[in-house]
């Protein structure tokens, strides 16, 4: 059975930006406690806010993965805590302190294995670009992220009318497609690359092409 990942293209919870995006996300979540990984923040007041939000909102507990580090990453532990959880929640911040934390560790492969056996992993701005093949880092070199999404790159935040950041990382090696993301929409993507967009989403098929609205049942190759 597959699940779904979350791609939010960013906004603040507290003032109710993504309120529909994560609607959406926590309807495909079954029962059970959902994960939230602080590593792209560093922060664990980030947790406890986002904590409040879900229960007040959605009536759903929350329980922080203390994962801030690679060595936290690499903790059996911690993947055992998010296989034991319903959905995660990766919380935004720096892509380079996210991606630095958790690839090539057991936590990344519960998360990808999470999506694969039925549940949900909801990632939002910096940890959403994070997710993709590829992201470019506070320097402006390109980095290897997790891979949730096969051979795509991922942009946050996404302005259709500025899309140059996008153009640039379908130049990456293993980079077939991009996707761009604007704040407060979500893309929800599946193991078999089909998905659901709510709000603005877009995909780019070659640097050259043009950026166009998804609209479908399945992510152009």
């Amino acid at each position: 059975m597959s699940g779904w990942l979350g791609l939010i293209g960013g906004g603040e919870f507290s003032f109710g930006e993504t309120l529909e995006a994560d609607r959406a996300w926590l309807e495909k979540t079954p029962e059970g406690p959902v994960g939230f990984i602080p590593a792209g923040s560093g922060s664990v007041d980030y947790g406890l806010h986002f904590a409040g939000y879900l229960r007040d909102a959605f009536g759903r507990e929350v329980e922080t993965i203390p994962i801030f580090r690679v060595r936290d990453g690499r903790r059996l532990r911690n993947a055992e805590r998010i296989a034991a959880c319903a959905a995660i929640y990766l919380g935004g911040g720096i892509a380079d302190q996210f991606a630095d934390a958790l690839r090539d560790t057991p936590a990344a492969e519960a998360l990808a294995a999470k999506i694969a056996s039925g549940g949900v992993v909801a990632a939002i701005g910096a940890a959403a670009q994070a997710c993709g093949a590829v992201f470019r880092d506070l320097r402006g070199s390109i980095e290897y992220g997790l891979g949730l999404v096969p051979a795509t790159a991922v942009e946050a935040n996404f302005d259709p009318g500025h899309d140059r950041r996008l153009r640039a990382l379908l130049g990456a090696p293993g980079v077939e497609r991009g996707i761009g993301i604007s704040a407060g929409s979500l893309l929800l993507v599946d193991s078999e690359g089909r998905f659901e967009a709510l709000g603005d989403t877009f995909t780019l098929a070659a640097a050259d092409a043009d950026v166009v609205p998804l609209v479908g049942g399945a992510i152009p190759e």
